[in-house]
């Protein structure tokens, strides 16, 4: 998953410590592979999530939890816009 989240002018702080909280919780999710939050340079206002799960299912269940749902209310009110892309991991980079 690709989550772009345009942040309102002046949120950035308060939204980062909902989302590093969520990023924490999801990344100890089963079926969670990675869970990155990225913030554009140059872009004070926007944030970026990576996020890559072992499958659907792990993914289904990532919007079900407690901590994604308090997360997803919370941080609303932060943005100006949100948008997300679902992506197929073809080449996992790194190490062999």
């Amino acid at each position: 998953m690709l989550v772009d989240f345009g942040l309102k002018p002046g949120q950035r702080m308060a939204f980062r410590r909902l989302v590093d909280a969520n990023a924490r919780a999801s990344a100890a999710e089963p079926g969670c592979r990675r869970f990155d939050v990225l913030e554009p340079e140059g872009e004070p206002d926007r944030v970026l999530l990576y996020e890559i799960y072992a499958d659907r299912a792990a993914f289904d269940a990532h919007l079900e939890t407690a901590h994604y749902v308090a997360f997803d209310e919370a941080s609303a009110a932060l943005c100006a816009s949100k948008s997300a892309r679902t992506c197929a991991l073809v080449c996992e980079g790194g190490a062999p």
